[in-house]
């Protein structure tokens, strides 16, 4: 049987969490979010691209990602409810270690959620794309 559902609050909080983790560089912390059986999606146009399965092939992937950072962030500037999905903006400011200049732009991420774990995550470029993918109007997103 199905846990309840969590709160959209509950859901953001998680995501927060997350993200606050994930800028500390402890990607031991972000991935307790995530379900053993989680999916995470990069799009064709990040230098990581592809998709991976399984919360210690993610770990990995975060953290092979996160080692090419000298120092940056990706700051969650918006959540949209999109059923038992989340759709969160971030701006990501970024300097990677072998670059003297700093790589900054928004993104939006799209969590899908079950009995209170992430059991996938996708990534998008484009913020409207993300919205269009998880089925929600650009007016529903600006309120």
């Amino acid at each position: 049987m199905s846990k309840e559902s969590p709160s959209f609050a509950a859901k953001t909080e998680t995501l927060r969490e997350l993200y606050a983790a994930l800028n500390r560089n402890d990607i031991q912390v972000m991935i307790e979010s995530f379900d053993p059986q989680i999916e995470w999606i990069d799009p064709v146009e990040s230098p990581m691209s592809g998709t991976y399965r399984g919360r210690e092939v993610v770990e990995r992937h975060f953290s092979e990602a996160r080692a090419m950072w000298a120092e940056g962030s990706c700051e969650p500037v918006q959540f949209v409810a999109a059923g038992e999905k989340v759709i969160v903006f971030v701006d990501v400011r970024a300097r990677l270690k072998h670059e003297s200049e700093w790589r900054e732009g928004p993104l939006a991420d799209v969590y899908t959620f079950r009995d209170g774990k992430v059991i996938q995550g996708r990534s998008f470029s484009d913020r409207r794309r993300a919205l269009e993918w998880a089925g929600v109007d650009d007016a529903d997103a600006s309120s």
